[in-house]
């Protein structure tokens, strides 16, 4: 696909694509020619190629744009794109997020969001934060349609089964994927079945900071990129927002976790809080302490979540990032913290592979 990034574009995007581009520009006054476009490539995508589309107007400062999302390589391996549409569009319909404006057959166009994006540094903003969690309680208490069961385990037993077959044999040793079966079966085990009254919500499972998206003017937080929304127990939603504080996509090595940067007790305590209360209710001490609990625990499955992840996209991605690196530190971080939130008894000496 032929895309001029940060300039003007003649005739070298797909005609699919500038189809629904003029047909868009078409219905706009304040736009001059339709077919004069100019695009822009967004940074920070790890999974996409994200291009800003801009109709430029020398009548004033006021220009029209869209955002065109170009499918990534191999994503079909973690879910599936119609389901993802579906989820797009009744997000949209719930007022949440951009509109979707168009489909063809390598991605999507879709309502510019006029709000920044945030950064690696805005999630430890404590006023950020607290519209962060109160984001997610909203997006938690969605209703949407399909099967509400959680989709976890199901996910990471399919993502390893997947990992196994693309490693090598040396690989696999090395990552410790023979393991990681009995691994899942223990946390489930662990964290649902003697955790029966956990709430289950719609959780976005991919909360990273290039993900939400802020009106500076109203503080309004819009969560974007549904990829790998589902059901899921929202102790794990949360542990996976805090997993993310510890990265910086935006670096001269991306892949590279800073896990000094994670959220310490208090911080946690005081994100919890902002959850459970941003819908007006009174919460006990108890109820806060239970959440922060689960919410660590929750974080080991979303280390090995995320290191499955890393393994499979090597292999099926060509985007510019260390995504074995990746996997190491999240597989690190799991047996780490394993004995830490589980206790020893849960710890096999034979299980460790180096890590």
């Amino acid at each position: 696909m032929a895309i001029k990034t940060n300039g003007f574009v003649d005739g070298s995007l797909p005609e699919e694509l500038m189809q629904i581009l003029v047909t868009l520009a078409s219905t706009w006054e304040d736009v001059n020619d339709p077919n004069y476009i100019q695009v822009k490539r967004l940074s920070g995508a790890m999974t996409n190629e994200v291009f800003q589309i801009v109709w430029p107007n020398d009548k004033d400062d006021f220009h029209r744009k869209v955002l065109v999302r170009i499918y990534g390589e191999g994503v079909e391996v973690f879910f599936n794109r119609d389901d993802e549409i579906l989820t797009f569009e009744n997000l949209s319909h719930h007022g949440q997020g951009p509109r979707l404006l168009g489909r063809f057959s390598d991605g999507r166009v879709e309502e510019f969001l006029h709000a920044r994006t945030l950064t690696a540094d805005d999630l430890r903003d404590p006023e950020i934060s607290a519209l962060i969690a109160a984001k997610m309680r909203e997006f938690h208490s969605l209703d949407m349609p399909g099967s509400k069961a959680v989709i976890l385990w199901n996910r990471l037993r399919r993502w390893l089964r997947k990992a196994k077959s693309l490693c090598s044999l040396a690989d696999i040793k090395e990552y410790g994927l023979d393991n990681l079966d009995d691994e899942i079966q223990l946390l489930e085990k662990e964290l649902t079945h003697e955790h029966d009254d956990q709430e289950v919500g719609f959780c976005h499972n991919d909360l990273q900071y290039g993900n939400i998206m802020m009106d500076e003017e109203t503080k309004t937080v819009t969560l974007i990129d549904y990829e790998y929304s589902s059901y899921n127990p929202v102790a794990y939603d949360l542990a996976n927002h805090f997993s993310e504080m510890a990265a910086n996509y935006h670096t001269q090595q991306p892949h590279i976790l800073d896990y000094t940067k994670y959220p310490d007790e208090n911080e946690r305590r005081r994100f919890v809080i902002a959850y459970l209360t941003s819908t007006g209710d009174e919460v006990c001490d108890s109820e806060v302490d239970n959440l922060v609990e689960d919410v660590e625990k929750y974080s080991l499955a979303n280390h090995l979540f995320w290191g499955l992840w890393g393994i499979i996209s090597a292999h099926v991605n060509n985007i510019d990032f260390d995504y074995k690196e990746y996997a190491r530190q999240r597989f690190q971080q799991y047996w780490l913290r394993k004995p830490q939130l589980l206790g020893p008894f849960a710890v096999r000496d034979d299980c460790q592979n180096g890590f």
